[in-house]
């Protein structure tokens, strides 16, 4: 008996997903990416490694895996499906772009934020953003009553932040109608005292920093505060990984492998976030 029309669509819908499926995790074939080609003959994927949480944490304590963190899961992938051992290649955060650009790995996983200039000279294998919240005091009308980030840029708002860190620019430029305090950083991840005090109704912390402060610091409030704020567009920046320009087949192909670990990724991205100290 012929299955009803619904159910022969729900099948189509299977047979084209599992498809797109394996697809995104077969590998170019021999002569289409030189790249792929060299690894292959290689036997490894050499790729960049710098400490950067959480999406890749150094493991120092001597057993397991070398890293940990959602830039490792997908590098780990990659070398999977290419049949090779990966092989971290260590560099620092001002030689990661020259070393990828000189050949020296294979990919940088990073990751590296997105900006115009790299962009002149990497393709980005984007799997993650950083981003900022705003904390204030959860007895503080000033802040809780806030709907929109706009809202702290008017003249009965005081922003603290720290001076010659990376969002003072960013304050200055969104913020011009508040009173903003750039203060001395004393060691602290965020101006914390600064808010404690009464001495500014708001301040902006790096957005994986805040699970862990919530957790230490109470009477702290935090926007926007869905998903304890792990989706915040304030000062938004794409981060991905980064390879060498002129290589559109394995780029394509890398993009296809984290598009289908991406849900992965975001969970492993939560929950390094979560032991961030």
């Amino acid at each position: 008996m012929q299955q009803p029309y619904f159910l022969r669509l729900a099948a189509a819908a299977l047979l084209l997903a599992s498809a797109s499926v394996a697809q995104a995790q077969t590998p170019p074939a021999p002569g289409e990416s030189p790249r792929i080609d060299a690894i292959r003959k290689a036997g490894v994927l050499r790729v960049g490694v710098v400490n950067n949480p959480p999406w890749l944490v150094q493991n120092t304590s001597g057993s397991g895996e070398p890293w940990m963190g959602s830039s490792w899961l997908l590098g780990k992938e990659f070398a999977r499906l290419l049949d090779v051992k990966i092989v971290p290649v260590q560099v620092s955060h001002e030689t990661k772009v020259p070393a990828l650009i000189a050949n020296q790995m294979d990919v940088m996983i990073g990751p590296l934020n997105q900006n115009a200039e790299r962009a002149k000279i990497i393709d980005f294998v984007t799997f993650s953003n950083t981003s900022v919240c705003m904390f204030g005091l959860a007895s503080n009308p000033k802040f809780t009553n806030a709907t929109k980030v706009e809202d702290f840029n008017q003249p009965g708002i005081t922003m603290a932040y720290f001076s010659g860190a990376g969002e003072e620019p960013l304050v200055l430029e969104n913020f011009p109608k508040a009173k903003l305090r750039g203060v001395t950083n004393s060691g602290s991840v965020a101006p914390i005292e600064e808010v404690l005090a009464g001495r500014s109704d708001v301040a902006p912390l790096n957005r994986m920093l805040w699970p862990n402060i919530s957790k230490k610091v109470k009477g702290l409030a935090v926007f926007p505060k869905e998903n304890d704020c792990q989706d915040s567009k304030i000062f938004a920046i794409d981060a991905g990984m980064g390879v060498a320009k002129g290589q559109p087949v394995y780029l394509e192909w890398l993009r296809k492998v984290e598009a289908r670990m991406h849900p992965e990724l975001v969970a492993e991205e939560r929950r390094m976030t979560q032991q961030l100290k």
